[in-house]
This record gives C-alpha cells, structure tokens and sequence, in this order.
C-alpha cells in the first residue's frame, strides 16, 4: 500500500513527455521552464499531506516536551532547595493587603515624581566637525595595484 502511494512513475513519465516534446519542438522550447499543476497526480498530494502532516505533529510534540522538562526541571529545584531547608512558603493573603498595596504604589509613585527634575525644552543643535580619517577616503580606492618588486 505504502509503495503504490510513492510510486510516481505517472508523473514522471509525463514529465519526460512533455519534455521530449518541446526539445523536438527546438531548444528555445527547454528555456521556458513552466509549472503545470495538472501534472501533480493524487499520489503527489498525499505524500505533500503526509509529509506537512508529520511535521506538524513532530512540531506539537517538539513543545510539549520542551514545556514538559521546564516543569520538571522547576519542580526538581524545588525539592532541592525544600531539602535543603532554604525554600520558604509565604502566604501572600496574609501579607499584602489593600492598604499595604496602595501604601507601596504612593511610594512609588512620589519617588517617581521626585526624580525628573523640571527640565528645560530648549534644545541646541550644534554642527560637529568630523575630523579627516584616511580610512573612509574615496581616493584611497582609486588608487592603480602596488608595484611589485
């Protein structure tokens, strides 16, 4: 079953056809290079569908493994540092309450305010001369070959 679907040899042979066709005809003909999707039998699409197919299935199985080890990895450190007694569990109901919230974003929001000073919207452009470098020199590339000696 398997060898029937790649067996191409319809679409081959009518490409070896139309091929022999046109350097019979002359060989301006062999110049033009056209693509006729007629040519594609069934067989050829199944093996495209295949083939997008397994692809896609290996790109899908590609992420869960990749998101499958970022979890294990995260879950081994955390067994390791619970063993080691360093990993702490906070509670964040218990500490961060509304008034705590809105006691830290009014923090935030007078430091922010405090550190751009009133700045002045004038602005001064001045022309700076570019100091002459051999390395970008137009006459350094029309010069005539080394002699040699």
């Amino acid at each position: 079953m398997l060898y029937e679907v790649i067996n191409i040899s319809e679409t081959a042979s009518a490409v070896a056809q139309k091929t022999t066709e046109a350097a019979a005809k002359g060989g301006e003909a062999l110049g033009q290079v056209t693509f006729d999707p007629f040519l594609i039998g069934s067989k050829g699409i199944v093996i495209s569908i295949i083939g997008y197919g397994i692809v896609f299935i290996a790109l899908i199985l590609l992420f869960y493994m990749i998101s499958l080890m970022s979890k294990l990895i995260r879950l081994n450190i955390r067994k390791r540092l619970e063993a080691s007694g360093k990993a702490k569990h906070i509670d964040f109901d218990k500490v961060l309450t509304g008034e705590v919230n809105a006691a830290i974003a009014m923090a935030l929001y007078l430091h922010f305010q405090e550190a751009h000073d009133i700045e002045s919207t004038v602005l001064t452009i001045e022309k700076v001369q570019k100091r002459y470098s051999p390395w970008n020199s137009k006459i350094q590339g029309m010069r005539t070959t080394p002699i040699k000696r």
